[in-house]
């Protein structure tokens, strides 16, 4: 009967963490896709990323329902119960993810109307893919269990961070040199900080990883550069 118990955790378990595979592909997809609809101006684009968002909430929802139930059901203990609050608290960080995708295609729309700022649409999709490389090396480091890619992914925030700050100077640059540059570049600002901090949520992903295997969170200051500029998006 104990082996039997155990396997239908087992089970469970794994049907949940697909599901936040699943969620985590479809974020990936969202972080590239509304970067590549501001650079080459695609109206359609961007709004299949903004209705795409439902699928990565309905995700959550249904990943936090099957954990909640599976807890209750099985009430795992020790590493059993991290890996069963791990799905949750990365989900979350997923659903926040899709958030600043969304957020960024409705920006888009907006800038649709507005002059191009040369050159900055492709440094943000630059940005965004470093960012989606953080993501999807954060959940391949869950997936395989590998401490050292999480901590790898966690040291590459810093790297996101100073794209942010590259670019932040540049729009300054560009709003002084001309008023008219102002709109656009206060709606790619906001774009570039929305992707920095999805290299945040990336980041706790692999905080998260570190927790699960080692049963310790990471004992030292999450690496940041000291010039980041805190705005909210």
């Amino acid at each position: 009967m104990s082996d039997h118990i155990l396997s239908a955790f087992d089970r469970d378990l794994e049907a949940v963490q697909a599901l936040v595979v699943k969620m985590g592909g479809i974020v990936e997809e969202q972080i590239l896709n509304s970067a590549k609809a501001l650079e080459t101006r695609d109206a359609d684009l961007a709004k299949a990323v903004r209705e795409r968002d439902r699928a990565v909430d309905a995700l959550e929802e249904k990943i936090n329902e099957e954990a909640a139930r599976l807890i209750a059901l099985r009430a795992p203990a020790a590493r059993d119960l991290r890996v069963a609050l791990s799905v949750i608290k990365i989900s979350a960080s997923l659903e926040r993810v899709g958030d600043y995708a969304k957020n960024i295609a409705k920006r888009s729309k907006v800038l649709l109307d507005t002059p191009p700022i040369s050159g900055t649409p492709a440094a943000i999709r630059r940005m965004a893919q470093a960012t989606e490389t953080m993501l999807k090396d954060a959940l391949d480091s869950y997936i395989q269990r590998d401490v050292e890619l999480a901590r790898d992914v966690r040291q590459r925030d810093l790297e996101v961070d100073q794209m942010y700050n590259a670019l932040f100077r540049e729009f300054l640059t560009y709003m002084l040199e001309d008023p008219r540059n102002i709109t656009p570049c206060m709606h790619l600002h906001f774009i570039a900080k929305n992707i920095e901090r999805m290299g945040d949520h990336a980041t706790s992903i692999a905080e998260q990883v570190i927790y699960l295997v080692t049963g310790e969170l990471p004992d030292d200051s999450r690496p940041k550069s000291s010039s980041v500029i805190e705005t909210e998006a």
